[in-house]
Formats: structure tokens, C-alpha cells, sequence
């Protein structure tokens, strides 16, 4: 099992990722299939099952999928560009995807949410078909969004994640348990081994530049967030909060009365910020999904601008170690709202943090594991069940929650010798379990939670 630093953070376009990137993706993977293909496409359909139905015009995945067969990809999203494309499909009832023809696509006739049962390979599935001047389908596909941008077909789901002739990697950790031994022998920390797996892919100068563009892009995401305004879209008419708040702490630093707990202000503040501009389709960093992409980025803030000692030359280390924890739990559970909840999101995103923090801070291997346990342990059962199915209500201010319960993990695990009760991959299988048995009600559908009890006016 090899998941890479940047298959777990991919620079992408909010409010999500299983619901806006991937449908982006999966449409941009369908038209390089017709590009191939020996027919003529005429037209195009598509349809979209379980959670991408259910919450898809929340999450804006009706819009991603429209762009997406128009030749848009999440990593060079442009706005304004992307404006005025729908509004020339919507006139014209075609798309024009670069090296291939134009195609008939009509979005009210075309696009269709199919609110019956979920399609039988994920909760966040679609069918895209190309069809000919007849109207008859000549070449159609099953696209299935597993979470974190991650997108599968049906017959890649059934493959498994490492086909024939994966290229081996120096340290092929699939639990914790493995990951803890591997570290004990070599005597390396996480990150060491996690980085040696990844130059087997690129060279260390294309690593070095990679993380730095994720750590680049997660933090302008940080600033933009903390100078935007007004209200977000959607109809929840939730107002933006980061800037507010982040210039009330900014007025009371150095006063002498200023409470102690005033620094889990600022932690959620560099998450909600991320999120605020997530939730208005900004540029963000799956870390590892956009629902919780705000975690990761605020604890490293949090970790640069307040904990004496901290030094950029360390994020790498942070983001590798982070991603090996969360490479982990993809593996061996889930980071999909849609198959197991908000624990499967942020926390999994407070694991990661948690992780980083940790190793960054000195911490041990089994002090690493420790935190990361720790984290993720008191979010097991917590539910997605997101208000109107948009990433607003309660998702941005859970993100800073999720920061605060890392940093604390980080720091009770450092506080210790990294032995303790609860291995991580047995807190990593009870959050499978509990995925398992969560009703659907309670994943990313808003049919139960806070999505229902709402206020009336």
C-alpha cells in the first residue's frame, strides 16, 4: 500500500471533494477516454446516485460536473473563466472540451439526480455516457468518488489500490504496528521513511517543491480567509467570521488580561478561515478532504506564529508524517463522509495534525502513534449530516474544533512515553465499525442530525 504525500493533499477547488472535486475529476477521466475512442460523440449524460444526489446541488456537484466535461480540472480551477462557460452551455446546450468536438449537453435534460438506491460500489457514485447523433449511448462508465478527491471505476474499485507492476517502496507499511517496527529497525522517524517512499516516485527536488507548493497554497487559503467578508453562498445566509475574530485577537494581544484560553481562538480561527473560503468555492488543500481541509493548515499556523522553537524548515516533516497517518487510515478504514461520517473527515484530519505536531515537536515515533490515536479515538461516531447539504453549518466550525482536539492530543502524547492502552489501528477499525453501522440518515445525505432540526424562520 503506497498512498503519496500528494494523493492525501491535492490543491483543488471547494466546498468538497468528494462532491465537487471528484465529479471534476471523474468527468475530465471520461473525456480522455472518448479521446481515445474510435467513435464520434455527439452528446453527452450523466447521472448521479446516493450522497452525490442527495447533497450534490449543496456541494456543487451539478456545476463540477458540467465544467468538468467542459475540460475543467480542480488543481487549474478558474473562476471567472468558469462563469462564463456555464453560462454558454446553459445557452447554447453544448460543451466544448478541448481535442474533441463540440457536444450536445443540455444540464435541465442531461444531468440527472437519481435519489433512489446508491449505486452498489460506494455511497458517492455517477454514470457518464457519451452518446451518437442518434442519441444512442456508444460509450458509458461508473465513477465512483471515494472521498479526499479520489476517484475509482468500477472495475479500478474491485482491483484494489496497487495493480500489477506497482513499484515497490522502501518502507511498505499497511498499520501502525508495521509503521512503529519499521521505525524501530531502521531507527528513522516517520517522516525519514515516509520521504524515502516517496523519492521512489520523484526526485527529492520535486518533492521538496511539491510540499512546498501544498504548504504555499494552504496557507494563502489561511490569509484570503481572514480578510474575506460578507455572506456565504448557498441560501443558509451564514456570515464569514474569520475576519471579525481574527482582528479582535490581533487588538487584544499583549494585553496583561487576556485569558489563557484565548489561544483555542486562534486555532480555530486559521481553520475557520480555510473553511469560510472552501464553503465559497475557493482554492484549497484536501487535507485529507475539503470538509476538513481547515485542520491541518491551522495547526500548523498555530504550531509557526505561537509555540516558541517552531521553524518552517520543519513542515515537511509535518506534511509527510501527516500524510502517512492519514495514508493509514484511507487504507484501512475511510475518509469519506459519505461511507463513515464526519469521523472519517475531520477526524481523520485531526489524527493527521495531531501526528505532525507531534513528530515536529520532538516526539517519538510511539509518541506520534500516540497522538494520532488520541485524536482520532474521541471523534469516533461523530456524524455528517450537514445542514441544506452544504460544507457551512456545522462543517467550518467543526474544523476548528478538530484543531484544537490535535493540538491537545499532540500535547498529552508528548507528555508521555508513547505506550499506551488503545493502538491506533484498533481505534482506526472502530472507526470502520462505526462507519458500518452509522445509519445513511447520518452521512452526507441531510436527511438526519442538524440538516433536519433547523430553525423555522
Amino acid at each position: 500500500m503506497f498512498l503519496s504525500v500528494f494523493d492525501i493533499f491535492k490543491i483543488g477547488v471547494g466546498p468538497s471533494s468528494s462532491h465537487t472535486m471528484g465529479p471534476m475529476v471523474a468527468a475530465a477521466r471520461f473525456l480522455d477516454r472518448l479521446r481515445g475512442s474510435p467513435f464520434q460523440p455527439h452528446g453527452l449524460r450523466a447521472s448521479l446516485h446516493g450522497s452525490l444526489a442527495f447533497t450534490g446541488v449543496g456541494h456543487a456537484t451539478d456545476r463540477a460536473v458540467i465544467l468538468g466535461l467542459a475540460g475543467f480540472v480542480p488543481e487549474s480551477f478558474d473562476a471567472a473563466r468558469a462563469d462564463a462557460v456555464m453560462a454558454e452551455i446553459a445557452a447554447t446546450k453544448q460543451v466544448n472540451p478541448p481535442d474533441l468536438p463540440a457536444m450536445r449537453f443540455d444540464p435541465k435534460e442531461d444531468l440527472i439526480f437519481d435519489y433512489g438506491p446508491a449505486l452498489a460500489g460506494h455511497a458517492n457514485g455517477m454514470i457518464l455516457m457519451a452518446t451518437d447523433a442518434q442519441g444512442d449511448v456508444i460509450a458509458q462508465e461508473t465513477y465512483y468518488s471515494i472521498g479526499g478527491g479520489f476517484v475509482v471505476t468500477e472495475a479500478e474499485l474491485h482491483a484494489g489500490e496497487n495493480g500489477p507492476g506497482a513499484v515497490p517502496v522502501r518502507y511498505p507499511f499497511e498499520s501502525a504496528e508495521a509503521m512503529l517496527t519499521m521505525a524501530r529497525e531502521s531507527g528513522l522517524s516517520i517522516a525519514t521513511m515516509k520521504r524515502a517512499n516517496e523519492l521512489t516516485r520523484r526526485s527529492p527536488e520535486e518533492l521538496k517543491a511539491g510540499i512546498a507548493r501544498i504548504w504555499s497554497v494552504m496557507n494563502a487559503c489561511i490569509e484570503r480567509g481572514l480578510e474575506g467578508e460578507g455572506i456565504l453562498p448557498g441560501g443558509l445566509k451564514v456570515k464569514r467570521r474569520a475576519r471579525g475574530i481574527h482582528q479582535a485577537l490581533l487588538a487584544e494581544r499583549g494585553l496583561n488580561l487576556t485569558a489563557p484560553h484565548v489561544i483555542n481562538d486562534w486555532m480555530s480561527v486559521y481553520a475557520m478561515a480555510v473553511n469560510e473560503e472552501n464553503a465559497a468555492g475557493g482554492q484549497v488543500v484536501t487535507a485529507p478532504t475539503n470538509g476538513a481541509a481547515g485542520v491541518v493548515p491551522a495547526v500548523i499556523r498555530y504550531w509557526l506564529d505561537h509555540v516558541p522553537g517552531a521553524s518552517s524548515d520543519k513542515i515537511e516533516d509535518f506534511l509527510l508524517t501527516a500524510a502517512a497517518i492519514g495514508g493509514l487510515i484511507k487504507h484501512n478504514a475511510s475518509i469519506s463522509g459519505a461511507e463513515c461520517g464526519c469521523q472519517a473527515e475531520v477526524g481523520s484530519a485531526a489524527s493527521m495534525a495531531a501526528a505532525g505536531l507531534c513528530a515536529v515537536m520532538g516526539g517519538s515515533p510511539e509518541q506520534v502513534e500516540n497522538a494520532a490515536e488520541i485524536a482520532l479515538e474521541h471523534h469516533l461516531g461523530m456524524t455528517c449530516d450537514p445542514v441544506k447539504g452544504l460544507v457551512q453549518v456545522p462543517c467550518i466550525e467543526r474544523n476548528g474544533l478538530g484543531a484544537i482536539k490535535a493540538v491537545s492530543a499532540a500535547s498529552l502524547a508528548l507528555r508521555g512515553d508513547g505506550a499506551h492502552f488503545m493502538p491506533l489501528d484498533n481505534c482506526i477499525e472502530a472507526m470502520r465499525q462505526t462507519g458500518a453501522d452509522m445509519s445513511e440518515k447520518y452521512k452526507e445525505t441531510a436527511l438526519g442530525g442538524l440538516a433536519v432540526n433547523v430553525p423555522n424562520c
